[in-house]
């Protein structure tokens, strides 16, 4: 990994920390709170591509389980990530991968449905999916019921998605990161 990789990853893992800053939406009875944090998964996808998104948000994910205080409301710690949204959190890296690698086969080629799809598949399928398994698990409920309680964070999620879309379209027609790799010095 070259100096200019070290530098965009890091840069998106003090992203998704400042936007804990954001402060968390609360839903009764559902003990996952609404974030912008899912917004930075898309943005380290969507524009570092698969590896370096990926990357960011391990590095993000480690600095949580050492206890500092990134995700929103000042939590952090192992206790976060074992609790009823650790499942949530820890599909992150996952998604921006997924998103990162969806956007990297179509960077030549990308508008905003595409980009669109990419994020609904990787920060909402992907994420919902592995926090809903994790939080009926933990919190010793049926999946069924524990997905339908889900259903209360889409209007948000789409919001940050058409958000992240249009941010990550026009980066990459402005300044690409992806793509760009053979340029990059070592």
């Amino acid at each position: 990994m070259n100096l200019r990789d070290m530098m965009f990853v890091s840069l998106f893992t003090a992203i998704i920390g400042i936007m804990a800053f954001f402060p968390p939406i609360l839903i009764p009875g559902i003990p996952v709170p609404i974030t912008a944090q899912t917004l930075g998964v898309m943005l380290a996808g969507g524009l570092l591509g698969a590896k370096r998104g990926g990357l960011a948000l391990l590095i993000f994910l480690a600095l949580i389980a050492v206890g500092v205080p990134l995700l929103a409301g000042g939590r952090g710690g192992l206790g976060v990530l074992l609790g009823p949204g650790g499942g949530y959190i820890l599909s992150w890296p996952i998604a921006a991968f997924v998103i990162g690698y969806l956007v990297e086969k179509n960077i030549h080629s990308l508008n905003f449905f595409k980009v669109f799809v990419f994020n609904v598949f990787g920060a909402m399928i992907i994420v919902y999916a592995g926090g809903v398994t994790y939080l009926s698990y933990a919190s010793n409920l049926p999946w069924g019921p524990t997905a339908i309680s889900a259903l209360t964070f889409i209007p948000g999620d789409l919001i940050k998605v058409i958000i992240a879309s249009i941010i990550i379209i026009k980066v990459n027609q402005v300044y690409p990161i992806i793509g760009t790799d053979k340029y990059a010095t070592q």
